[in-house]
């Protein structure tokens, strides 16, 4: 998964053809800041030395920053032997906790761990909205024009003994933009409350036929079934199912049942993208 944000953008897992699916889709290697590991299995991280020689021959000279699972240092270390001396330094930040919270890039990146045969983590990316700056306000309580774009930025002012705090002028928060991404996984209490909020819900699918159940267990991965009743009790607007079972040849085939289920699920296939926009700038509906 590719996440695009003011001129910046985050990857989460990149197994074997990321590199090939990111330059069919028309897209930059260069403005790749950070990339996410959900769990070192070769189909997530096969395709991680073509990224690295992709961003490097891109003329990226700006540190990229990885984060993932405990071990990430040595799977970073064994996968980029064979590639040359990069342009750029890597930032390693390795998840310890069940939950973890990282700023980057301008978003608000959480990791929470699943439930695979071994250390998974999911991860939603946020893009967090401050309320409307109250003019009026400000000028009803006669504060400098010099101080409000301080204030819309959160500071606390002090001059000649009067201060000023962002919450006299700033309204609530208004809702953001949220994104939750996991894979590799049984349904867990983490994915229900991480997902919840979410303007898109992206979960894996591994297997659509009813009696797989044993094996959606004794590997670990979860049924398209169980991925529509987490985004059903999530309260989602919309869920794109992924990582299919090789054994399903066309994943379309389930779509009628799951909706019945959660009428918002999307079969996911490579090269799907949405934007999305704030509440108030989306463009009004035609009547």
């Amino acid at each position: 998964m590719m996440a695009r944000f003011n001129g910046s953008s985050l990857l989460i897992d990149c197994g074997e053809g990321t590199q090939i699916a990111i330059a069919e889709h028309g897209w930059s290697f260069k403005p790749i800041d950070v990339i996410c590991f959900t769990h070192y299995h070769a189909d997530h991280i096969s395709g991680f030395p073509g990224i690295l020689l992709a961003m490097a021959n891109s003329g990226r000279t700006e540190p990229l920053t990885l984060i993932g699972p405990k071990g990430l240092e040595r799977v970073v270390r064994g996968l980029s032997v064979i590639t040359p001396e990069l342009p750029f330094d890597i930032i390693l930040r390795e998840l310890e906790k069940p939950l973890e919270k990282i700023c980057v890039s301008g978003m608000e990146l959480t990791a929470f761990r699943v439930n695979h045969r071994m250390i998974c983590y999911g991860y939603s990316l946020e893009i967090p909205r401050k309320g409307r700056f109250n003019a009026d306000r400000a000028k009803e309580l006669e504060i400098p024009l010099k101080f409000w774009n301080r204030l819309q930025k959160g500071e606390i002012i002090t001059e000649e003994g009067r201060t000023f705090t962002p919450d006299l002028v700033m309204g609530p928060d208004r809702k953001g933009l949220k994104v939750t991404y996991t894979t590799d996984t049984r349904p867990t209490e983490s994915i229900l409350e991480n997902a919840k909020g979410s303007d898109l819900f992206i979960c894996e699918g591994m297997y659509g036929e009813a009696d797989k159940i044993d094996n959606a267990k004794g590997y670990r991965h979860m049924m398209m079934t169980e991925a529509a009743q987490l985004a059903k009790k999530a309260g989602v607007p919309e869920l794109w199912l992924t990582h299919y079972s090789p054994s399903i040849i066309h994943p379309g085939q389930y779509e009628k049942e799951l909706r019945k289920i959660f009428p918002g699920t999307v079969m996911g296939k490579d090269g799907m993208s949405l934007e999305l926009k704030f509440e108030d700038e989306e463009e009004p509906k035609q009547e």
